[in-house]
């Protein structure tokens, strides 16, 4: 039992710093240096998420739709997002909506641990980020285990693409 602890103790020792590492490298890597920020095309082609640092988490990923092919309704009036379960967040304008939030850098180089909404159908999932190349980002979600999820690769989005009105601008 005693040389199980110490193992397990010894695990421990050794993963900890790396997932400490892997956190403080994250804050402190520029947009240039860190791939996988910027403004990405979904799998439709439909909509364009931009991938940043977290304001309120230096240490994590988040994402927000900030560009839409076809950003009105059917009544000319902008979209929103109508499929929430929660009532009070249905008036939220899709330009602008976070989608993606809580991506920690894992030691494998990939995102994890984090969360995205589809306002397509108003579900939020696990979700995971993995560079494919330099202008391929497949994006996974999840409910439980990732290898049961769905992914779905992005492309790199040009960087003159016209941000949707309501869209913050790109972070500083």
């Amino acid at each position: 039992m005693k040389e199980r602890i110490l193992a397990l103790a010894g695990l421990t020792a050794r993963l900890v710093p790396a997932f400490v590492v892997g956190l403080v490298a994250l804050a402190s890597e520029s947009a240039a240096a860190r791939p996988e920020l910027g403004v990405w095309i979904d799998d439709s082609g439909q909509g364009a998420v931009e991938i940043y640092i977290c304001t309120d988490n230096p240490n994590r990923l988040c994402g927000r739709i900030v560009w839409l092919k076809e950003p009105l309704n059917a009544e000319g009036v902008p979209k929103h997002d109508r499929y929430n379960p929660n009532a009070q967040m249905q008036g939220r304008p899709i330009c602008g909506l976070p989608i993606l939030w809580g991506l920690g850098l894992m030691s494998d180089g990939t995102f994890d641990g984090g969360q995205i909404y589809d306002p397509k159908t108003g579900k939020t999932y696990s979700s995971a980020l993995k560079l494919a190349q330099a202008d391929k980002l497949v994006v996974t979600g999840y409910l439980g285990v990732k290898m049961l999820g769905k992914s779905f690769t992005w492309t790199k989005a040009p960087d003159d693409l016209q941000r949707c009105e309501g869209a913050p601008p790109p972070p500083a």
